[in-house]
């Protein structure tokens, strides 16, 4: 299974890009979770897109909104991607890295 599969996941993804994409402070952290979450190999399979692994996906979602078809909210996830952002600098001073 490859990414969110639904139309109204898909153009819930584009609504998170576009959210995103007006908040320059969040790229990096966005562009470092959408490596995180791809799926090795990536590029290997159709549609050739860094999209989250599906079944990862479905258990986000489940976890979050009890449906794994549920579009993620923006808001919820400008709030995770803000958190990421806050405590990625605390997760590499413990770990021993360097910022």
């Amino acid at each position: 299974m490859t990414g969110p599969k639904s139309p109204r996941l898909a153009g819930g993804l584009v609504g998170l890009a576009l959210a995103v994409l007006v908040r320059p402070h969040l790229w990096r952290t966005a562009a470092g979770l959408g490596v995180r979450m791809a799926p090795r190999g990536w590029w290997r399979t159709p549609p050739r897109l860094p999209l989250p692994d599906g079944h990862l996906w479905e258990f986000r979602m489940v976890t979050a909104y009890g449906d794994p078809e549920a579009p993620p909210s923006v808001s919820d996830f400008l709030t995770f991607l803000e958190w990421c952002r806050t405590t990625q600098p605390l997760l590499g001073r413990a770990s021993g890295t360097k910022d």
